[in-house]
């Protein structure tokens, strides 16, 4: 999650407080607050009054996510990177976004799961171009690679694909050990390590 600390320098460094209108005052203080649904509330109101403003739509972004609201995340977080194509973060959530809907959407066909955890690849693998020393990137990229894998592992017809499962596997295994050169003390990352190992030997 982007720190509160962080939130707020993203939201300075595109213009002066005094140029933000007072919907998006009390969006932004909604969200410092923790209260997303507030949020939502006002600053889909001030994207009303400035439909391109970056830090508008990036906090309304943010908080659409953190209501659990991920398809609106999503088509928020594309007029971002449409108007700042090299803000990494906005990337880093729409792939969160995404793999969610991926993972957790129950009425989803497997065709839609599939392009939607694919996009999320995508998208972590622009933030880390973008951010190449950036760990959470190669973490949620292994994940959403993992859960792909998983995903064309299943042996179901016209969605069964052992070298499509197999490649995510090997994917996710690099990004996972990418973070433990980066840092070998991550317990956490070298038991999901060992489990994206176990996965890919059941396709041996």
């Amino acid at each position: 999650m982007r720190s509160i600390a962080g939130l707020l320098c993203f939201i300075l460094l595109g213009g002066t407080v005094e140029a933000q209108n007072s919907y998006q005052k009390i969006g932004q203080k909604a969200l410092i607050d923790g209260d997303f649904k507030l949020a939502v509330v006002n600053l889909e109101r001030a994207v009303v009054i400035d439909s391109n403003d970056v830090n508008t739509l990036y906090m309304l972004g943010y908080s659409y996510y953190h209501s659990a609201n991920y398809k609106q995340a999503v088509s928020i977080f594309n007029r971002v990177i449409s108007l700042k194509p090299g803000e990494t973060t906005a990337y880093y959530y729409r792939g969160k976004a995404r793999n969610i809907m991926a993972t957790e959407t129950k009425n989803m066909s497997n065709t839609e799961r599939e392009k939607v955890l694919l996009a999320a690849i995508r998208d972590f693998s622009k933030a880390i171009q973008i951010s190449a020393e950036d760990v959470k990137l190669y973490q949620n990229r292994a994940i959403a690679y993992r859960d792909y894998g998983i995903l064309k592992g299943q042996k179901i017809p016209k969605l069964y694909d052992k070298t499509k499962a197999v490649d995510a596997f090997r994917s996710c295994i690099s990004d996972f050990q990418k973070i433990l050169d980066m840092n070998p003390a991550r317990k956490d990352i070298t038991a999901q390590l060992e489990s994206a190992k176990d996965y890919l030997q059941n396709f041996k």
